[in-house]
């Protein structure tokens, strides 16, 4: 039986197979590309034409200025497109265990911590790259980016798709249906985005949607990433925490998500 406990090359080596597979098996599909960047924009683009005008700003600014609601969602919009490519990267779970691939890793000397680490850095690598392409739309955002903001930008993306990664194979590894994985997907992951600040602040919320915005920690991810897109702009921020409570938060996140995953395989003996 394999050993739980990385060592030298039964981690790196694994981790790396692993994670290239996801990275190709992922490029070979036109329609997940499309489907994790180009939903999520349409999204974004259909949400910020319909809500524009009626919108404003948690300062009491921007009323019937449809740009500043697309500027709002901006950072939400980049957590979606994490979520959606954790969503469907992490998917292969379950088709690699329907064809017998996913045993064949577990009975091999790998660790159980590569099989984690690599399919959670091969999530993380493509919401990575498919949310940097989306910053070519920041203009029309009214986002002017930097080299400072695009750098703690793609920081605050790697941690945030670490943690959506990590939880994405929390859900995905007891499920034994890709039917069943879309229904945790609709009943908690995308109430998780729209309760996370992505779609409205909380400052307009009702009491208790605000005290479960209050707790769920993508939205300290989205408020990362609402201040990381500022970074160094006199533009004054409308974020749920500061900064570094933010990122502490989403740190946390990230570490139990792939903790807790890693128990979960270890359990699978």
């Amino acid at each position: 039986m394999a050993d739980s406990t990385p060592s030298g090359g039964m981690l790196w080596l694994p981790t790396a197979s692993l994670w290239r597979r996801e990275v190709v098996s992922f490029l070979r599909q036109r329609s997940r590309v499309v489907g994790a960047l180009g939903t999520p924009v349409v999204f974004w683009v259909l949400i910020g034409s319909g809500l524009g005008r009626s919108f404003r700003m948690p300062d009491g600014s921007g009323g019937g200025v449809e740009s500043h609601y697309l500027e709002y969602a901006y950072p939400g919009t980049l957590a979606l497109i994490v979520l959606f490519t954790a969503i469907f990267a992490m998917i292969s779970i379950i088709e690699d265990r329907k064809v017998g691939f996913m045993q064949a890793v577990i009975a091999s000397p790998a660790s159980r911590l590569a099989i984690v680490l690599g399919k959670v850095l091969g999530s993380t690598t493509l919401a990575v790259g498919q949310s940097l392409l989306f910053l070519v739309l920041a203009p029309i955002a009214g986002v002017h980016l930097t080299v400072a903001s695009v750098l703690a930008l793609t920081c605050v993306l790697v941690l945030v798709s670490l943690g959506l990664s990590g939880l994405g194979f929390l859900v995905a590894w007891p499920m034994e249906s890709t039917q069943g994985f879309h229904a945790i997907m609709n009943l908690a992951l995308m109430p998780m985005w729209l309760l996370s600040g992505a779609f409205f602040p909380a400052s307009g919320a009702s009491r208790w949607l605000a005290v479960i915005m209050a707790v769920n920690p993508l939205t300290y991810g989205v408020t990362a990433l609402r201040h990381a897109l500022y970074l160094g702009s006199n533009q004054p921020v409308q974020a749920a925490a500061s900064p570094w409570v933010a990122i502490l938060v989403t740190i946390v996140f990230t570490a139990a998500t792939i903790g807790f995953s890693v128990f979960a395989v270890v359990r699978n003996r």
